[in-house]
């Protein structure tokens, strides 16, 4: 998925963009988008890489993942 997708997490929305081993989450917010720093989806739990493989955003494992890692980037100022 070199495209990015919508998803919602926590009641906000993000972009989603898989590249190869890369996931890249991003805000959009007044037209542009800030992208976090990528994640290697082999840190993410089983589950959650078996839910991005399937294309099924709405798995609660990958949102759970997904949101720590913005929790992550929040509490480090980004």
């Amino acid at each position: 998925m070199s495209d990015s997708t919508t998803i919602e997490l926590g009641g906000e929305e993000y972009l989603v963009r898989r590249e190869g081993d890369a996931l890249t989450l991003g805000r959009q917010v007044g037209g542009e988008t800030t992208w976090l720093d990528d994640l290697d989806v082999r840190q993410l739990p089983g589950p959650a890489q078996e839910a991005l493989d399937r294309g099924d955003h709405d798995d609660q494992t990958l949102q759970t993942a997904l949101l720590g890692v913005v929790q992550a980037e929040v509490n480090r100022g980004g």
